[in-house]
């Protein structure tokens, strides 16, 4: 079935059916976006560079409300999805400097280990 426009939406049925799609795609797209978050740290630790690049975060918040914008979202939603995306990229900030962290412990222990 073809996804419909809101206003082909006839009934609230429709209009719920579609809200789903559109969240199954949006874990998706996050799932998808965590994949590369899981590269990234695997990168950063051969380039040391770390997990935290505070201009690249801002770089990024500032694209997605400036997209929201142009999409015409209201400027309270526009702040609100900036606000999510923080989140967002907060958690995965801390993922990598789990992964990070665990790596530079195992290496560390390798090294008294094979001494």
């Amino acid at each position: 079935m073809d996804p419909k426009r809101p206003w082909e939406c006839a009934d609230m049925s429709q209009v719920r059916t579609e809200i789903d799609r559109i969240d199954a795609a949006l874990v998706d797209l996050i799932a998808e976006r965590f994949g590369y978050v899981d590269r990234a740290w695997q990168l950063k630790m051969s380039s040391r560079e770390g997990a935290v690049v505070p201009w690249r975060i801002q770089q990024v918040i500032d694209r997605v409300k400036a997209q929201a914008a142009e999409k015409g979202l209201p400027p309270e939603m526009v702040e609100m999805v900036g606000a999510q995306w923080r989140n967002m990229i907060g958690w995965f900030v801390q993922f990598e400097e789990e992964k990070l962290r665990q790596v530079q412990n195992d290496t560390q222990k390798s090294g008294v280990d094979g001494a």
